[in-house]
């Protein structure tokens, strides 16, 4: 669901982060910044930098475990949750 006003600070970061696989149009849009995604990236840079993160664009915030969910990778587990 979009927001009706564009996110600031850590909302902001957590829904780019939450959307970046669909792209930077999308995720703005989704972050309440309509078609607007240069400001998206500016204010998104600036929510990045007060957290001490430090990203180049919006594909940075995809982390390897969202990558691996995407691709379906292979899950290891026991037979049964007594042979753990």
């Amino acid at each position: 669901m979009s927001s009706s006003t564009p996110l600031k600070g850590i909302e902001l970061v957590d829904c780019a982060k939450a959307n970046a696989s669909q792209g930077v149009t999308v995720a703005a849009e989704l972050c309440g910044y309509k078609q607007d995604t240069t400001r998206f990236q500016q204010e998104l840079q600036q929510a990045c930098q007060e957290m001490g993160v430090e990203i180049t664009e919006l594909s940075d915030l995809i982390t390897e475990q969202q990558t691996v969910r995407q691709k379906g990778g292979i899950e290891i587990a026991p037979d049964s949750p007594s042979s753990l």
